[in-house]
């Protein structure tokens, strides 16, 4: 269903490598970005939650972290689109609660795969409630990635609602592929291969 979804999400495993040195100039959305990812690389450094019988324990304390940053109904809003209007409120809860799913279980997926890249920071844009941080991933193979955070200040939190990596928006790619499913078939399939979806992360990690 979703071709470009792998390319995307092999890159978001980078998201989790935030630990070269900050600006000092860096806002204050930047700090929150940092400080939520230095509690990621703690539990993924913990020895003690490398153990078999903890890896569900070390992902739950990876999916609390990732909940207390990103906007997950916010980016299932923008990437539904036009669509999302045209849902029932119980529509809308199903489909943020699939979204953020099958975002959640692939992308701690890939912060598993943390091989101690380093990332740099470029800038920070403020407009409002609304704030972009403009960063750099370099790899150890040398390899180097840019990412865009895009973030919205709710209740004095920077939620991130969209990652630009490499000049492609998580979010834009998202929709685009729904868009598709829904204008060749309808609503409804798009639902049956979100939870088809699911279903094939549950038993990958059985």
């Amino acid at each position: 269903m979703m071709q470009k979804e792998k390319t995307i999400l092999t890159f978001l495993s980078l998201l989790l490598v935030l630990i070269s040195a900050c600006p000092s100039s860096a806002g204050v959305a930047t700090d929150q970005i940092r400080a939520t990812v230095d509690k990621a690389l703690t539990v993924l450094k913990d020895p003690g939650l490398k153990s078999e019988p903890r890896i569900q324990e070390r992902r739950d304390k990876l999916r609390q972290i990732l909940y207390a940053r990103f906007d997950f109904a916010e980016m299932a809003k923008r990437s539904l689109g036009s669509h999302w209007r045209r849902r029932t409120p119980k529509e809308q809860e199903e489909f943020v609660q699939l979204f953020t799913g099958l975002l959640e279980q692939a992308y701690i997926d890939r912060i598993e795969s943390y091989n101690e890249e380093t990332f740099q920071y470029a800038r920070e844009i403020l407009d409002g409630n609304f704030a972009e941080v403009e960063s750099r991933i370099l790899t150890r193979k040398g390899e180097e990635f840019t990412i865009l955070y895009k973030t919205h200040l709710a209740k004095g939190e920077w939620k991130v609602y969209d990652v630009v990596i490499e000049n492609i928006s998580l979010v834009n790619n998202f929709r685009s592929q729904f868009n598709r499913v829904i204008a060749n078939s309808s609503y409804e399939e798009l639902v049956r291969r979100l939870k088809e979806k699911q279903e094939e992360f549950s038993v990958k990690r059985k």
